[in-house]
């Protein structure tokens, strides 16, 4: 999987952080951050046949934030999309 542009983006986390992916986001006003990643057709093939997606967060030891996933792209104008 890879992070990828997308309309709507505002911004791009940790652009000069070589030590991360560079991650093209929206930031809404609330604080919302929505990104999007691509898969590749392994990586489909993979979901198809598994139906699971891993996902790892890092927290550096502070407290979970919430987090969802999604299939389809959320309503980046309305606060409440997410």
């Amino acid at each position: 999987m890879q992070l990828t542009d997308f309309p709507g983006r505002t911004t791009i986390i940790a652009e000069h952080q070589p030590e991360y992916v560079a991650m093209p986001a929206h930031v809404a006003a609330d604080g919302t951050v929505t990104c999007c990643w691509s898969l590749t057709w392994r990586e489909r093939w993979q979901l198809l046949v598994h139906g699971r997606i891993w996902h790892q967060i890092l927290t550096f030891g502070h407290p979970l934030q919430p987090q969802l996933l999604h299939a389809e792209p959320p309503n980046l104008h309305r606060p409440d999309a997410l």
